[in-house]
């Protein structure tokens, strides 16, 4: 009796880590699709930061004069 105990116990707590190792499968694989959008999202910036100043670059040189954003005044001064 005591040995068909034991082997039920056992049987539900195999049972229980295997539901519990299913859902942390399944956390781990939502968490990489986060980050993988995170990181696209990431990549999108960085370009686009490059292009505005790339941008900005070419209208200085237009304008022909050096501007820094930390000589400005801000508009509430």
């Amino acid at each position: 009796m005591a040995t068909e105990d034991t082997r039920e116990d056992l049987a539900r707590r195999v049972k229980e880590l295997e539901i519990k190792a299913g859902f942390a499968e399944d956390l781990l694989e939502q968490l990489n699709q986060a980050v993988h959008r995170q990181q696209a999202q990431i990549e999108k910036l960085a370009q686009r930061i490059g292009q505005l100043r790339q941008q900005l670059a070419d209208t200085d040189e237009a304008k022909g004069t050096f501007r820094s954003l930390r000589d400005e005044v801000p508009p509430h001064y």
